[in-house]
């Protein structure tokens, strides 16, 4: 098995251990066969990504405690499907992205200069 890696082409970082976040719930964004959705876009959210992704019936605010998902506040990172991303760059709301922490997979569904022009700072 290879080691996954970024957009940027080195190994993938931690997204966020509080929420933890990642398919796997180890607080990258991984990805494999059973994920869907593909969850691999690193995002610290966005009180308008939020609002969006809730119209689009995708509730991220409200805690789901059978899940043990506490519900996430603008400033959390987690990792977000790339469609959803890409959706919402779209629609002029994507929140910034970790680069080092966003699967290089990514780039199937999104490009690296748009990920790059929402980058957080190191």
């Amino acid at each position: 098995m290879t080691e996954a890696k970024n957009v940027l082409g080195e190994p993938l970082e931690i997204c966020c251990t509080s929420p933890m976040t990642g398919y796997m719930r180890d607080g990258r964004c991984n990805t494999g066969a059973m994920d869907v959705g593909v969850h691999i876009i690193c995002a610290r959210v966005t009180e308008e990504f939020l609002a969006f992704t809730k119209t689009r019936g995708n509730d991220l605010s409200t805690p789901v405690p059978a899940y043990s998902f506490p519900g996430l506040k603008p400033g959390d990172c987690w990792c977000l499907c790339a469609s959803r991303w890409q959706e919402a760059l779209e629609a002029g709301v994507a929140p910034p992205v970790n680069l080092r922490a966003t699967h290089a997979r990514s780039l199937e569904y999104v490009s690296l200069e748009d990920l790059q022009k929402h980058a957080i700072a190191d």
